[in-house]
C-alpha cells in the first residue's frame, strides 16, 4: 500500500479535506446560491489575494452526541479560519459557514475563532471575521453561550490594537452581534440581518409585527441605530468596501497607515472654494464639497453616512497619507450637535487616535440641537463624549473654521482648549458666544426698552454685534485661532502642517483607563 493510494495516509487526508471544502454539501451549497449568497470560502477567496490563504483548523469536528448531532459532523465544524494577504499585505480571517447546521455557533467555531484572534494580536496584523449564522448551537446548550464570552474578551483585548472588521454576510442573531459590536467597523451587506431578540419573539411579548429586515436590516443599522458604518448592494461590494478600508487602517497601533503614492499635487488649489460659503448667513451648502476639493482626488471613503447626517465622518488621503476628517454639515440640522452625531464623531475620532491616523476637523455648528427630548436623553453626557475624545487624542489635530462656531459648539469642536496643534479659519467664520439675536437681548436689554424705536434699535444693535463679533479676527487676536486664510489655500495649508505634525509625540498621563462619558 502507498501513500497515494485512495486508502492510504494521503488518501485519507485529501478525502478529509475534499470534505471540510465542501462545507454542508453540494445541495446545501446550491441552496445558499439559490438565495443569492456565496459560500464562505467563496467569499474568502474574493477578499485575500490570490493564493495567498493558509487555513487552520480545516479537520476539526465537535463532540456532541445529543440530538442526533452524532451523525452531523463536519470537518471544519461551519467556520473557516486561517491566514491570508490583502493587497500583500498580511491579515487573519474567520468566515462562518452557513451551509453547516446553519452556522450555528459552537464551542468547536469558539475555538477556532479564539484561536486566530489570538495569533492575529500576536502577531499584529488586523483581524476580519465574516459573519453568517443563525445564532448560537442550541443542542450544545450553555456550553456554546459560554464560547461566546471567550470570543467576547478577545474582541476587546485586541481593541484599539489591531484592525477589526466585521461583514455580516447573513443573519446574525442573539449573542451573536455582539462580537461585530466590539469590532471597530461593521459592514452589512443586502439581505443581511442583525438583532438581538427576533421577530416571532417581539410579537409574542410585545405585540408589534416586524419583519427580520425591518428589525434589523442593513438600512436600520446604517440610518437608525449607527451599528453599522457601511451597507452595501452585495457580498462582492461589501468585500471590496473591506479592501478599501483596509487601505487607510495600520496593521496595528505600532506602525502608521500605508502611504500611497501621491497622484495629487500637493499644491494643488481649487478656486471654487472661495465661492462655496453662500453670502446669506444661514443658507445651506455641501461640506463634501469642500472635502472633495481639498483632499487628494476621490479618496474620501464616508462612514456612517445614514446615521446622523448633521456630522460627516470618514478616511481620506492628503498627499498620499492616511487623514481622519470630521465635520458639521451644514446641509442637515444647519450642522447643529445633537445625541447621535456626538456619538458617531466622539467615536471615530477614538478609532483614528488609536491606529495613528491625524485628524482635520471642519467647523460649521451654531451648538447644539435644543429641545426636551436632547436633554432628557442625555444630551450633555453624549456631547462630552466628543470632548473627552479630542482631549484624549495625542494624534496631530488641526481644524478649520468655515463658518459657525457658537458658544459650547465650538469648545467641543476640535478648539485650540482641545489639544488642538493647529487652528485655522476662513474669512466666512462667525466665532462668538452665542448668535447676534439672543446676544442682543442679554446684554442690551435695557438699551433696547428704553430706546423709542425699540425694535430700530435691536436691529441696529444686532448690525453692532456682527460686525463686531462675527468674523474670526477676534479669535485671531487673541490667539485662539492661528492663522485666518483663504478658503483656496486649505490643502496646500494643510500639506505643510502635517509635514511637521507627522513626528508629533504626545503623552498622556499613566493610568489604568479613562471613564469616557457614557
Amino acid at each position: 500500500m502507498t501513500d497515494g493510494t485512495a486508502d492510504g495516509p494521503l488518501g485519507q487526508l485529501r478525502a478529509m479535506r475534499s470534505r471540510a471544502v465542501l462545507g454542508g454539501g453540494q445541495k446545501r451549497i446550491e441552496q445558499q446560491h439559490a438565495r443569492g449568497k456565496l459560500t464562505a470560502r467563496e467569499r474568502l477567496a474574493l477578499l485575500l489575494d490570490v493564493g495567498s490563504f493558509q487555513e487552520f483548523g480545516a479537520l476539526a469536528t465537535h463532540n456532541v452526541s445529543e440530538f442526533g448531532l452524532d451523525k452531523q459532523r463536519v470537518p471544519g465544524d461551519g467556520i473557516v479560519t486561517g491566514f491570508g494577504k490583502i493587497s500583500g499585505r498580511r491579515v487573519a480571517v474567520f468566515a462562518q459557514d452557513f451551509t453547516v447546521l446553519g452556522g450555528s455557533f459552537s464551542e468547536v467555531q469558539s475555538h477556532k475563532i479564539c484561536r486566530i484572534q489570538d495569533l492575529a494580536l500576536q502577531s499584529g496584523i488586523p483581524l476580519i471575521g465574516l459573519n453568517d449564522s443563525g445564532g448560537a448551537r442550541i443542542q450544545e446548550g450553555v456550553r456554546s453561550l459560554a464560547a461566546y464570552g471567550e470570543v467576547f474578551v478577545r474582541n476587546v483585548m485586541a481593541s484599539g490594537v489591531i484592525p477589526q472588521i466585521s461583514l455580516i454576510m447573513g443573519p446574525c442573531a442573539g449573542g451573536a452581534v455582539y462580537s461585530p459590536a466590539l469590532t471597530d467597523f461593521v459592514i452589512m451587506s443586502e439581505g443581511s440581518f442583525m438583532f438581538l431578540t427576533g421577530p416571532d419573539v417581539i410579537k409574542a411579548i410585545t405585540g408589534e409585527d416586524v419583519s427580520a429586515q425591518g428589525l434589523g436590516g442593513a438600512d436600520v443599522h446604517t440610518a437608525q441605530s449607527g451599528v453599522a458604518h457601511l451597507a452595501t448592494a452585495s457580498e462582492a461590494d461589501a468585500i471590496e468596501a473591506v479592501k478599501r478600508l483596509l487601505g487607510y487602517l495600520p496593521q496595528n497601533n505600532n506602525e502608521d497607515p500605508p502611504q500611497v503614492v501621491p497622484y495629487d499635487a500637493p499644491d494643488r488649489m481649487d478656486e471654487a472654494l472661495n465661492t462655496l460659503i453662500p453670502v446669506a448667513e444661514n443658507e445651506p451648502y455641501d461640506i463634501r464639497d469642500a472635502i472633495g476639493m481639498i483632499f487628494d482626488r476621490g479618496s474620501f471613503m464616508e462612514l456612517h453616512d445614514a446615521f446622523a447626517p448633521n456630522a460627516v465622518v470618514g478616511f481620506a488621503r492628503l498627499d498620499g497619507f492616511s487623514i481622519g476628517v470630521i465635520a458639521n454639515q451644514p446641509a442637515y440640522m444647519a450642522g447643529a450637535l445633537n445625541i447621535d452625531a456626538s456619538d458617531k464623531i466622539s467615536r471615530f475620532i477614538r478609532t483614528c487616535d488609536a491606529y495613528n491616523i491625524p485628524l482635520v476637523t471642519f467647523v460649521d455648528c451654531p451648538g447644539f440641537l435644543p429641545g426636551t427630548s436632547q436633554e432628557y436623553g442625555g444630551v450633555i453626557r453624549h456631547g462630552a463624549k466628543i470632548i473627552y475624545a479630542y482631549c484624549e487624542a495625542s494624534v496631530p489635530k488641526i481644524s478649520i473654521v468655515t463658518r459657525k462656531a457658537m458658544g459650547g459648539a465650538y469648545v467641543a469642536m476640535c478648539s485650540k482648549q482641545m489639544r488642538t496643534d493647529l487652528a485655522f479659519a476662513w474669512p466666512t467664520a462667525q466665532i462668538a458666544v452665542m448668535g447676534a439675536e439672543p446676544a442682543v437681548r442679554v446684554l442690551y436689554r435695557d438699551d433696547v426698552q428704553k430706546a423709542e424705536d425699540p425694535q430700530a434699535r435691536e436691529r441696529e444693535l444686532i448690525a453692532y454685534y456682527r460686525e463686531q463679533f462675527f468674523n474670526p479676527y477676534r479669535a485671531a487676536d487673541v490667539g485662539q485661532i492661528d492663522e485666518v486664510i483663504e478658503p483656496v489655500e486649505t490643502r496646500p495649508r494643510l500639506v505643510r502642517a502635517l509635514e511637521v505634525l507627522r513626528t508629533k509625540v504626545q503623552e498622556n498621563p499613566a493610568k489604568k483607563h479613562g471613564l469616557i462619558p457614557t
